[in-house]
């Protein structure tokens, strides 16, 4: 698991206590890229939390944004956000 990885599953962890988070780092996909150039890195985030009940799509992603803080202008180029509540998981 790379440093970035570690790094949002850290804040990502602290701020919402998901029942599931799961990150892939797609960086190596994009080599070349403007953002690859730059050193930010490309990462897929799926999480489920209550922290998101009640919160419309966009709210969810704004919170999951204001958490990475930083980190979105240096380490990440590019994050691709699936935010859900538990309810929204159970079959």
């Amino acid at each position: 698991m790379s440093e970035r990885t570690v790094m949002i599953r850290d804040k990502l962890t602290t701020a919402f206590a998901p029942q599931q988070l799961d990150i892939i780092d797609e960086s190596h996909l994009h080599a070349g890229h403007p953002g690859a150039r730059s050193g930010g890195g490309h990462f897929v985030v799926t999480i489920v939390s209550s922290a998101f009940d009640g919160k419309n799509l966009l709210a969810r992603h704004r919170l999951v944004y204001d958490v990475l803080g930083d980190a979105m202008q240096t380490e990440i180029h590019a994050l691709s956000i699936k935010a859900h509540t538990p309810m929204e998981m159970e079959p």
